[in-house]
């Protein structure tokens, strides 16, 4: 899955735009007394203000082997999430590393690192670095009934998990990270999970789809192409 565009809600747009231009340093696509668009290599992040969001976890990939230069690149910016005292996180059943931070409404953002996707860069790090989004959590009461409505919109496998507990659908440049809010929390602060709505454009087989989150349920909002 390649995601497009991802749209969340925040609390105060002023200085979420504030947050992802001076201190990320993202390029501000388009912004609007509601909304505000960011570019994230081929992604789009877009941001609308609603005074009762709740907050999101989203991933964004990095080169596969710059996990160390993005700590020291983020700790100049932000505090980092830690796991105890570690800061960087290994993934080994995924072959891949990770950082964790809040922004201004306390969503958990992820740069992860992963090494199977050999995007390897020799470049300095910077903002420039940030490839793609990568990951939206979606925190549901029913795993096996989202990823059936998923199912009915487009066909995508289960990268790892079950229905249980934790499920990640789509692959490697894009997933969607389901969970059972009833029975787990966002690693690594142990944050509680909340249904947060989202909108995404994002291509699978070539083929371009738009889905809504809302009211615990995924449901297309759009033809496909």
């Amino acid at each position: 899955m390649k995601i497009n565009e991802l749209k969340i809600y925040c609390s105060n747009l002023s200085k979420q735009t504030k947050f992802y231009t001076q201190i990320i340093g993202l390029e501000l696509v388009k912004k609007t007394d509601i909304d505000a668009i960011f570019q994230i290599g081929n992604s789009r992040l877009r941001f609308v203000e609603d005074e009762n969001f709740l907050p999101y976890h989203y991933a964004i990939n990095i080169p596969c082997n710059q996990e160390n230069e993005a700590l020291k690149w983020l700790k100049k910016r932000v505090d980092i999430l830690k796991n105890g005292n570690i800061e960087i996180q290994d993934f080994d059943f995924w072959n891949a590393k990770a950082i964790y931070f809040y922004d201004t409404d306390k969503n958990i953002v992820e740069l992860i690192a992963r090494k199977n996707l050999k995007n390897e860069s020799d470049k300095v790090f910077n903002e420039n670095s940030l490839l793609e989004i990568s990951e939206i959590g979606i925190p549901v009461n029913d795993i096996k009934s989202t990823y059936g409505h998923l199912a009915e919109v487009v066909e995508m496998k289960i990268f790892d998990g079950g229905f249980d507990r934790f499920c990640a659908i789509g692959d490697e440049n894009g997933l969607f990270i389901c969970i059972n809010k009833q029975l787990k929390d966002w690693f690594p602060t142990s944050d509680k999970a909340y249904s947060s709505e989202f909108t995404i454009d994002f291509i699978e087989k070539g083929k371009d789809y738009k889905l809504e989150f809302k009211n615990g349920k995924l449901k297309a909002v759009a033809d496909t192409v």
